[in-house]
């Protein structure tokens, strides 16, 4: 396979994906209008390629056919030839993915799609390999046969191409609910995904498997409905048991931190190898309210190791958090073989050699052998041969007996041995990082920061949460007009926010409020939310547009109905509108958020699973509203010892509010006239807990505040 030296219109960019594609030689171009006015003036179809710079199938194709000149050639010959990054513009993803989903039966990444010059859709697929294999058709085949179709009857394609847009159009349509949605639909999600759950190795379904952490959210608001139910005490068992799973498999990183996309295997050993950003926010939220409600240290250990990679390795200089660390890498320095998790594993040589004689307890330990870990069956591409990944395969008791020693000198050893090897690893090329700087995804990480500076009473977490909460103000949003971008990377995007955008920076601005007692993040919150409704909010029929639909190149202004790897916008929005409402006493929110859910109603009622978030918006707005006021000095120790008392339980549906008699309490005031009246009793800060603003007697003392909300 030879390559040619080339550059492309992508050279120009500056999403890492296209960049990665500048020196195909196909002849890229972006999703703009000059490519659309080239496919029209030429009378050619638009191959177009959606993917993102860490996607392993990806590099993959892009390997085997992208850099390919003969590839190239037919091509460039047959086609205008369009590349998007999935992440810049996933309102051009979602309506390619709707198409392909619905014409194969699934999707994925790399998607190929073949569209008319009036950008319709008319094949699809994922990745194709470069010859027949797997019973799948080689692209270069594929690529020659769609030509011949086009050359031969390009009129009944468009046609085709037409139809089909229509029925996408009206299956949009036709999703939509309207009604109110009944609290039995909590009750059918849990028993839907009760039945899917691995009682062996945690996590629901079988192989691969994803942490999809919105159905862990979900699991633990039915656990607080009701913690004694046999439901509550289940769906609590069902979370902790994955939780602990996951944080001893392969997919966990026991040197650096953080987590994998998701598992090959059964087992958790085997990882897809590229970090998300989204999925360490999320994944540290549900650590952080394990720890919450069990109190046991390894969940607040499994926390602050994700947040701390986060700091460590994912933080840009301006505050913001980086996108994604690639799954493949170089294997040497200088040379340019490179393979998927090369950066992770290890050979018990290479161990052994380096640990001496702490090798046994740490080999022992994390089920390194002699000729690799890696099950049967979870490495296709024989990438793992001989290689170890690391995996508590023994507890720290087994560990101990063992070896005759204490836990805690066992623990000591593994520490040091995992210091030494992190240290070692650092030396390795890294893994390729997607230094964009997204502004949905930042928004998931504020609220895990955020959230973490109060479960673990630790200020430096606050500290980073508001570094990012000030650096998406910066460089990622326009004051005049109230619109965020989608991105920063050397600069502000042209690429205006989508719906999840506002809808998770909104989330975290309310976390952060509440961890902080800053006024200024309420206020962002709710200027956001205005532009939000505005530009995205479906007045007639509820619930929140992906997108604006001032892009005429996007045919299909769609609402995403389905919380996946990241939850949808519109289960995100119902839960920061209901929240708003109590926080501002302003019953609009609560009708829009109302309207919301009941958007989804058809979906909630025929398959519950599919929108968990959507359910712990629902199950908020079923309960009596809780709010805790604080009345006191925000930095005073009496004040913080009454924080403390809330922080120490799970309490998801409640607003927590400071009324510390200074700006920050006015603007409460302004809504909630109740708040005038609490104030310190005497000299000391007083809580009070509250139903819908029927306030219980107001308490003093850290210990009686626990004792009131336990």
């Amino acid at each position: 396979m030879a390559a040619s030296s080339h550059s492309n219109r992508l050279a120009q960019e500056k999403s890492p994906y296209l960049l990665q594609h500048a020196d195909n030689p196909v002849d890229w171009m972006p999703w703009n209008e000059e490519a659309f006015a080239k496919a029209r003036a030429e009378s050619k179809p638009i191959f177009l390629s959606i993917g993102y710079s860490t996607c392993h199938w990806c590099h993959v194709m892009a390997h085997e056919s992208f850099e390919d000149d003969a590839t190239a050639a037919i091509m460039n010959r047959e086609f205008v030839n369009i590349k998007v990054d999935r992440e810049e513009r996933p309102d051009v993803d979602r309506v390619y993915m709707t198409f392909v989903q619905a014409t194969t039966g699934h999707g994925g990444w790399p998607m190929s799609v073949w569209l008319t010059p009036e950008l319709k859709p008319f094949v699809g697929g994922t990745y194709f390999p470069p010859e027949d294999r797997y019973g799948h058709p080689g692209f270069k085949k594929v690529l020659t046969r769609i030509a011949a179709a086009w050359q031969q009857d390009r009129e009944k394609i468009g046609e085709q191409g037409t139809r089909i847009v229509e029925a996408l159009k009206e299956a949009s349509l036709a999703s939509g609910g309207g009604e109110a949605v009944e609290a039995s639909a909590i009750e059918d999600a849990y028993q839907q995904i009760a039945r899917s759950f691995d009682a062996h190795e945690g996590g629901f379904g079988s192989a691969p498997k994803f942490p999809r952490p919105v159905m862990l959210n979900f699991l633990l608001r039915v656990y607080a409905r009701d913690p004694r139910s046999s439901a509550g005490k289940h769906a609590l068992e069902m979370t902790l048991f994955t939780l602990r799973k996951m944080a001893s498999g392969g997919m966990h990183d026991h040197l650096g931190g953080g987590f994998s996309r998701y598992s090959v295997d059964q087992f958790w050993h085997v990882p897809h190898f590229e970090k998300m950003l989204y999925d360490q926010a999320q994944l540290a939220l549900a650590y952080l309210d394990a720890f919450q409600i069990t109190h046991d240290p390894e969940f607040e250990r499994v926390a602050r190791d994700v947040l701390d990679y986060v700091r460590r390795d994912m933080t840009a200089p301006e505050g913001g958090f980086y996108s994604a660390e690639d799954a493949d890498s170089t294997i040497e320095h200088g040379k340019p073989e490179h393979a998927e998790g090369a950066f992770y594993v290890w050979t018990r040589e290479q161990i052994d050699s380096v640990l001496g004689a702490s090798a046994e307890v740490f080999n022992f330990y994390f089920g390194v052998e002699p000729d690799g870990n890696a099950p049967a069956g979870a490495d296709p591409h024989g990438e793992f041969g001989g290689k170890n990944i690391l995996i508590e395969r023994h507890t720290l008791a087994e560990t101990a007996q063992q070896f005759g020693k204490s836990e805690a000198e066992i623990g000591e050893t593994l520490a040091r041995a995992r210091q030494t090897l992190f240290g070692l690893r650092e030396k390795r090329p890294r893994p390729h990082l997607d230094d964009k700087i997204i502004t949905a995804w930042n928004g998931l990480m504020i609220s895990a920061f955020a959230r973490a500076a109060q479960v673990l009473d630790d200020p430096a977490y606050l500290a980073v949460a508001e570094n990012a909460a000030r650096c998406l103000q910066i460089h990622l949003y326009d004051d005049a007009s109230g619109i965020m971008v989608r991105n920063y990377r050397q600069g502000r995007s042209t690429v205006e926010g989508f719906a999840d955008d506002y809808a998770f920076v909104i989330q975290g601005l309310l976390d952060l409020y509440e961890a902080s007692f800053d006024i200024s993040w309420l206020k962002f919150a709710l200027a956001l939310q205005d532009t939000q409704d505005r530009l995205f909010f479906d007045a007639d029929h509820g619930g929140y547009f992906s997108g604006s639909g001032k892009d005429p190149s996007v045919l299909l202004r769609l609402k995403e109905d389905n919380d996946g790897a990241e939850p949808a916008a519109s289960s995100v929005a119902a839960l920061n509108l209901l929240r708003l409402a109590q926080i501002r006493n302003d019953d609009s929110y609560r009708q829009r958020a109302e309207k919301t859910i009941a958007a989804f109603g058809a979906t909630l009622t025929r398959i519950p699973g599919a929108m968990p978030q959507m359910l712990v918006a629902l199950d908020f707005s079923l309960r009596k509203p809780r709010q805790i006021i604080v009345a006191g000095e925000p930095d005073s120790d009496a004040t913080k010892a009454l924080l403390r008392a809330v922080h120490a339980h799970f309490l998801p549906s409640k607003v927590l509010l400071l009324a510390d008699g200074a700006a920050g309490s006015a603007f409460l005031e302004e809504k909630i006239e109740a708040l005038r009246e609490m104030k310190p009793l005497g000299k000391q800060p007083a809580s009070y807990v509250c139903d819908n603003f029927t306030c219980q007697t107001p308490v003093t003392d850290a210990d009686q505040l626990r004792a009131l909300l336990g």
